[in-house]
Order: C-alpha cells, then structure tokens, then sequence
C-alpha cells in the first residue's frame, strides 16, 4: 500500500464511518462516500455531478443557497464548524434527520474550491427527542390538570 498522502486521504474519506460530501462552488457533487450512499440511498454513480438539491428538501432549498452562495463568497459559514441537526431527503423521496457539520475548502491562496459536509443518520435520536417532548408536555398538562381539581399549585 502507498503512504503518498493523497492516496491516504482518498482511503480515509472512502473509509470513514460517516457521510463525506464535496460539492465545488456551483453546489454540484464532486466526491460522495460510501457512508453517503449508504446515509442517502443514492449510489455515487448517480450523485457525483448532481446538484446538492438531490439531498435538500425542496422547501429548504432557497435557505440552503442562500447560505451556500453567502459563505462561497465571504469565505465564512454561519455555523462557524458547529454540527447541527438537519432535514435532508434520501433516494426513496423520505425526509431524514442528520447531523451534519459544514467547512469551507480553500485553496493555497484561500481562494474557496467549495465546501465540505459531513454527516450522520440522526433519524432515531430526533424521534427519541420529539417523544420526550411530548411525555413533558404530557406530565406538565397532568400536573396543572391536578393541581386545577385540589387547588394545589404544582411544583
């Protein structure tokens, strides 16, 4: 096996656990992982030179570029490298919740070449958290439902 870093960097974005998206400055997908085939469903045949609008909701869309086009240009991302808990759409047309951190890729002279996206399924823990929510709300409606009937305040 060769140590030549850039065959190292090819085999560690391959080889990673989560999803690696390169889209160029135009938003169209340049490299896309086996953990983003497996993440999305769409096979890298198919998602290499598409849109990113194949993985983002229509209705998120004009948000997304808005913010894409902002941080080509400025050089800076609103997320400031931070991950966030995202909507993003898979091959079967389904709305999927991932986590997923942004960063800009510069060249030498910190011209932008584009961005980088790296994401994993947050589906089950969204979920998880929207049926806590709802135990809470749940238990606060019980609680001033019993406080109403003794005349208690509840704690």
């Amino acid at each position: 096996m060769s140590t030549d870093v850039p065959d190292i960097a090819r085999l560690l974005v391959e080889q990673t656990a989560d999803a690696i998206i390169y889209a160029d400055r135009e938003g169209r997908i340049r490299i896309w992982n086996a953990a983003a085939e497996a993440l999305f469903g769409f096979p890298r045949a198919k998602a290499i030179g598409q849109s990113l609008d194949l993985i983002i909701p229509e209705r998120l869309r004009a948000a997304h570029w808005e913010g894409f086009h902002h941080a080509v240009a400025s050089g800076r991302t609103r997320l400031g490298g931070r991950a966030v808990i995202t909507r993003s759409a898979n091959a079967a047309g389904a709305t999927i919740y991932v986590e997923m951190s942004f960063a800009l890729v510069s060249d030498e002279r910190g011209d932008v070449l584009g961005s980088v996206a790296v994401a994993r399924d947050a589906t089950q823990r969204r979920e998880a958290e929207r049926q806590l929510q709802q135990r809470i709300r749940t238990l606060e409606e019980a609680s001033a439902d019993a406080a109403s009937k003794t005349g208690r305040p509840s704690a």
